[in-house]
């Protein structure tokens, strides 16, 4: 019989290839699965399958085992050379099923056992053609994370974001620990996410644990796992994030927060690349790259004694500094623009762009919570937008009250200055608590909400609301 294959073409329906010497199975399968949806191509041996299907990709392979000129199992490897993505399932006769069982530890997807139930048939070809969808819903997903962290999809104007970018891009060849610094809200998670998923490891898992948020009990448990039984509650053995991040990298957020006691343990694991898991005693190795971030000053720390030294020298391979808002004003306008169409889009309000007074107070502000306060005021500015521009009442009371264009800015709406000794500090004080009070009123005494807003962590709100005395 002539093979039923055409030549490479494109097709909507999933695509299906069957290979028999018996004419009547061929023709059987065929029209089954053909009034299941699905586009079938037929061959009588191993030689026409390979021929087939190096023609058109077939998203399952439905193929006996013992057929001349070319045996299924040879048939198997030869597809798998050209696409090792493809189901192949195979139908053998029960004397043969030592040989299929080798088969699927060969790479066939599974085997059925001739005589068939065509019930059973039509399982494995669903089975194999969700694992397919699966695959590539999967494989999109990468390359869509893949695409939203290249280091040319940060928005920036700024010449020294721009020297980042360029050690971003060196450094993500390589598998150095990773230290980032800066202020809140400054995108020290897009630097770690732009190093992974540009580096050789961006096929594996991202991992991220923002270790301020981690109750500091829990912590360890957070990093490493624990075993049945470690603890009231651990009722089954747990993979820790060192774990999940096997083979990809792991982004601990906030790491001058952890415990002297974890220090240590993390060092460890640094050094010598294993771990043990809470309440275990079993050795765990790890293939994982690290990066670190802080806002906080880890060098001072480490003179207070509340770091530790080896610790931050196994962290410090390299360092990169976030640039604050404020040291980047060309970055205000494009960011600016950027969330106001990102928010106009996905609360369909049609916005066109913000007047030049608005843009004035956004120009002028200093931007203490950074790019995420930046964020946060461009989506209330789009949400509270009565008109088709955005005008400096829309915006956020604490940058909409700043006085008018062509007016010094003084008083106790003025950004601190930058320069200056001890005033300065008591000026910056005066301000921060203002920025603090005000932001706690805005969310009705929320924390979370409120430290959300400011671009820091929960536990240092709550170190601000102690020093300031706002209650």
């Amino acid at each position: 019989m002539t093979p039923q294959f055409p030549a490479m073409r494109t097709i909507s329906a999933p695509a299906v290839l069957v290979v028999d010497d018996d004419e009547a199975i061929r023709e059987m399968l065929a029209a089954v699965l053909t009034r299941d949806g699905l586009s079938v191509t037929t061959a009588a041996d191993g030689v026409e399958a390979v021929a087939a299907f190096a023609a058109q990709r077939h998203a399952v392979v439905l193929m006996d085992v013992r057929m001349p000129r070319m045996s299924g199992l040879q048939a198997l490897a030869e597809i798998r050379k050209l696409d090792r993505s493809t189901a192949v399932i195979l139908m053998t006769a029960y004397a043969e099923v030592g040989a299929a069982v080798q088969a699927i530890k060969d790479g066939a997807f599974d085997y059925v056992i001739k005589p068939f139930d065509i019930a059973e048939i039509l399982l494995q070809v669903g089975r194999a053609l969700q694992m397919r969808r699966m695959r590539d819903d999967i494989a999109t997903l990468h390359r869509e994370l893949s695409s939203s962290y290249r280091t040319d999809r940060i928005l920036t104007a700024s010449p020294r974001m721009g020297e980042l970018l360029q050690t971003i891009a060196k450094v993500a060849k390589s598998n150095a620990t990773v230290l980032v610094t800066g202020e809140s809200g400054t995108g020290k998670e897009l630097v770690a996410a732009a190093i992974h998923y540009n580096s050789p490891r961006n096929a594996g898992p991202f991992v991220k644990v923002n270790c301020a948020a981690v109750p500091e009990g829990l912590l360890e448990s957070e990093f490493f796992g624990h075993e049945k039984g470690a603890f009231t509650g651990a009722q089954a053995r747990r993979r820790g994030r060192f774990e999940q991040a096997e083979h990809g990298t792991l982004f601990l957020d906030e790491i001058g927060d952890i415990s002297p006691s974890l220090q240590v343990k993390l060092l460890r694991v640094l050094q010598e690349r294993e771990f043990e898991r809470v309440g275990g005693t079993e050795l765990v190795r790890t293939d994982v790259r690290v990066i670190v971030a802080t806002n906080r000053n880890l060098e001072e720390m480490v003179r207070q004694g509340l770091f530790r030294q080896d610790l931050y020298f196994r962290l410090n391979v390299v360092t990169l500094r976030t640039v604050p808002l404020r040291e980047r004003p060309e970055d205000v306008r494009l960011l600016a623009s950027h969330f106001l169409q990102r928010f106009a889009a996905e609360n369909r309000i049609e916005v066109s762009g913000i007047d030049e007074q608005a843009m004035g107070r956004l120009l002028a502000y200093r931007w203490p919570g950074n790019i995420r306060e930046l964020s946060n005021a461009m989506e209330r500015a789009v949400v509270m937008s009565t008109g088709a521009m955005i005008v400096a009442e829309d915006l956020p009371e604490q940058i909409a009250g700043r006085p008018e264009d062509g007016e010094p800015i003084t008083g106790t709406d003025a950004a601190p200055p930058v320069s200056g000794g001890g005033a300065l500090r008591e000026q910056v004080s005066r301000f921060e608590a203002r920025v603090v009070a005000e932001a706690l009123a805005r969310n009705e005494g929320n924390r979370m909400r409120t430290a959300q807003e400011l671009g820091i962590s929960r536990r240092s709100l709550l170190y601000k609301l102690q020093e300031y005395g706002i209650s």
